[in-house]
């Protein structure tokens, strides 16, 4: 694949990624909202732990998903042979720990490289609700 070619199909690839990731923390907020005001009468360490649990299984879910993205966009272009090795290659270089045992061939190099520019954003924007949504289930003075 050309340098250009995979500049694009990452391009498309990382923002189907974090379009997938930003769709779900959006569409749970009012979810989430009513799982608030639902619970708002309860112990607050109970509502607070929903919340947070909630939050935090949502971005799990959502780097998952991501990770599978990735995973066939890698088996679609031929990158990489089996779902399994796929998978592990995906999520290795998502999350930029980047082991080594497996390397992409110079054809699609700056391809696999975009999946760990998404990984790197999509966990900024994770941490950044996590924290937001801790900041407002906490009671005053432990924030």
């Amino acid at each position: 694949m050309e340098l250009w070619t995979q500049i694009a199909r990452g391009t498309l690839f990382l923002s189907i990624s974090a379009g997938v990731h930003l769709a779900l923390i959006i569409f749970s907020l009012p979810w989430l909202t009513r799982v608030a005001q639902a619970t708002k009468d309860q112990f607050r360490a109970h509502r607070a732990g929903l919340l947070i649990s909630l939050a935090f299984g949502l971005t799990v879910f959502g780097h998952t998903l991501q990770v599978w993205i990735w995973a066939g966009a890698f088996l679609w272009y031929g990158a990489i042979d089996g779902v399994d090795t796929a998978v592990y290659f995906s999520l290795s270089t998502y999350t930029t720990l980047g082991y080594g045992d497996i390397i992409l061939d110079d054809t699609m190099r700056t391809f696999g490289a975009f999946a760990s520019v998404c990984g790197m954003l999509t966990f900024g924007i994770s941490t950044a609700f996590l924290v937001g949504m801790i900041g407002r289930v906490l009671p005053k003075g432990l924030h």
